[in-house]
């Protein structure tokens, strides 16, 4: 909230931002931490201080001239391996006791990937809500997507497919 960060459905997390508010000159750098907004005709959601430094607390909702300034390699990732020695294949995004936090990241991966799922999974008396895309026949393709979300900012594993509950 107090950061200078926002959320946007397009570019890689960790991106830089300059943000101008065209109403009144001013602008702010902000990163981009987070996937979405999820409401139409957005593009773009600002967290309250870089907000606020462009005058966009009273409207709450105002065009924004965006223009990308650079990126921080530190949200690269790299990808890590599960089991997968002769197994289908799925990639791993998240892991979550609360399924409300799998389902916004799975809503955020579905802005530009198909076959995104949450798998529950019981360990000792927890849920856990796993956040996986896809079902490859080999390490090959798993591995170029993964190598592609990795490189947006996405903490993935390759680990074996599993059926859905």
């Amino acid at each position: 909230m107090f950061a200078l960060t926002c959320a946007h459905k397009d570019y890689p997390l960790g991106t830089k931002l300059k943000v101008s508010n065209p109403s009144n000159g001013s602008q702010v750098d902000c990163i981009v931490n987070d996937r979405g907004p999820f409401i139409e005709g957005r593009d773009l959601d600002m967290s309250y201080a870089a907000a606020k430094r462009i005058g966009l607390i009273g409207p709450g909702v105002a065009p924004v001239d965006i223009e990308p300034v650079g990126r921080y390699t530190r949200y690269v990732k790299q990808v890590k391996y599960g089991r997968i020695e002769g197994s289908t294949l799925t990639i791993q995004i998240g892991s979550f006791r609360d399924e409300s936090n799998a389902r916004r990241l799975k809503q955020g991966l579905e802005l530009h990937y198909q076959d995104v799922y949450i798998m529950r999974v019981n360990i000792g008396k927890e849920n856990y809500h796993r956040v996986r895309i896809g079902k490859f026949k080999n390490s090959g393709e798993a591995l170029k997507l993964a190598d592609t979300l990795a490189k947006e900012g996405y903490s993935v594993m390759i680990t074996k497919y599993e059926q859905q509950i």
